[in-house]
Formats: structure tokens, sequence, C-alpha cells
């Protein structure tokens, strides 16, 4: 996510070149970087810790025994396979005038399944995706005329193993 600066002082003249975000700046950032927060990015009951990086991010322990999901997600983390993965996504086209809805398929050109929004601003966001279906051309069906395309990106910050 960047530098952390704790201080006294305040105001943006103290790191050269900076200056203060919204909200919507930070979640922007966020969204590019893959790194997600809260309920609208990790839906209680559907986000597995893996899938969504947390482990990347020292979010995991498998040395900590005894938390909710535990037994998954370390049997997961030592078979080594990830089928899916929560990736930044740049959205193109006439996007819905309320964005995107979490939970909307993501498509292959072909139409197959690749796996589903999960949330977004603008024209910046993160889906659950299969690894496999990344480079290939992705879409979302929308209620309105057009398919929205899907650029996947992977962070520069990402363990090599996952690129």
């Amino acid at each position: 996510m960047g530098w952390r600066l704790l201080t006294q002082d305040t105001g943006p003249a103290l790191v050269p070149g900076a200056r203060l975000g919204d909200p919507q700046d930070y979640r922007a950032h966020r969204y590019q970087q893959g790194v997600p927060e809260g309920v609208r990015d990790l839906p209680p009951g559907v986000a597995l810790p893996l899938e969504s990086n947390l482990v990347f991010m020292n979010g995991v322990s498998f040395t900590k025994g005894c938390y909710i999901g535990q037994e998954l997600t370390a049997r997961t983390h030592h078979m080594g396979v990830i089928r899916k993965r929560l990736f930044p996504v740049r959205l193109t086209g006439h996007l819905p005038a309320g964005g995107i809805v979490p939970g909307t398929p993501v498509l292959t050109e072909s139409g197959q399944a690749a796996g589903k929004f999960r949330a977004g601003q603008g024209d910046l966001g993160l889906a659950l995706l299969r690894t496999e279906k990344i480079k290939g051309p992705l879409h979302i069906k929308t209620s309105e005329s057009d398919p929205v395309a899907i650029t996947v990106s992977v962070p520069d910050w990402w363990p090599t193993a996952t690129k």
C-alpha cells in the first residue's frame, strides 16, 4: 500500500510531492494494488483468506491454531493449489449508472464463467477470478447495451510465484 509515516507534524509538506487524499483516493489505490478491506470486498461466509490474498499481507498465520476456517486454510496452503484469487481489474466500456453489482459473473470471450465481480469504484475494482482464465479477454454482461470489458492486472508487490 505504500509508506506509512507516524509523526506529530501535520500536512503534506512533511513529504515532498505528497498530497492529502480522501476515502475515494484510498479505495482506488487499494483496488489498483489488489488489497481488499471490510465486508464490501470480503463478504462474510463467502470470502476465503487465501483467495483474498490475505496471506500476502501476513493476515493468515500457519503457526497459530484454533481459528475459524483454520483447517481448510492450512490444507489449501500446504497443498499449494489456489485456483481462484482476488485480482485488481479495470473496466472498459459503458458502465451502468449504478456501477457493476457485486457478484455479477465475469465471462470469457466464449461465455464461460471466469469468476465474479466483487467490488468497484468507477472503472476500478476487484474480481474473484480463476487464475487460468485471467490472460484471455474477459467481460461482464450488463442490462445495458454492450458488455463491459475487464482487464486484469497482477500487482508488482505480489510474490513472484503467483504471477
